[in-house]
């Protein structure tokens, strides 16, 4: 990988999405290459439309491992058709979001277990990493207000 993937995580209502939209311009000003900026789940249509499924309402009796799987295999495929070719064409990658995000949700949040998560995410991942994650952090109370906006 020749370019510079970062990723932010936090929790719902940190405010993510936010500073990504104004990190890219930002950056778009200074880079020397081109910068991408997606998302996870999501950033190509089969992973945006796992993502669909995901969310669903009408999927809230979901199974807890059904939903790391869909998780995992919207990630791979966002690696490999997106994010690890940009890193190989020298490319700056922003994600909203990445295997951190899983090791909360699903590993803790959902009780399946953090060492489950990360040997299902190492697998889907084939071990990439980012280069450099940007953690945002924010009450619960100012979460929960900026969710309901």
């Amino acid at each position: 990988m020749n370019g510079l993937f970062i990723t932010i995580e936090g929790p719902d209502g940190a405010g993510k999405t936010s500073i990504l939209n104004e990190l890219y311009p930002l950056l778009k000003e200074v880079a020397k290459t081109e910068i991408i900026q997606t998302r996870e789940p999501g950033g190509i249509p089969i992973a945006e439309e796992i993502r669909a499924v995901i969310l669903d309402p009408k999927n809230d009796r979901m199974d807890e491992r059904t939903e790391a799987l869909l998780y995992a295999a919207a990630r791979r495929q966002h690696l490999v058709e997106k994010v690890l070719p940009a890193l190989a064409k020298g490319k700056i990658v922003l994600c909203d979001r990445f295997v951190d995000s899983s090791l909360a949700y699903q590993g803790a949040g959902r009780r399946i277990g953090v060492t489950e998560i990360a040997r299902l995410n190492e697998f889907a991942t084939e071990g990439t990493t980012p280069d450099f994650t940007l953690y945002l952090d924010v009450d619960s109370d100012t979460g929960l207000r900026r969710i309901k906006k």
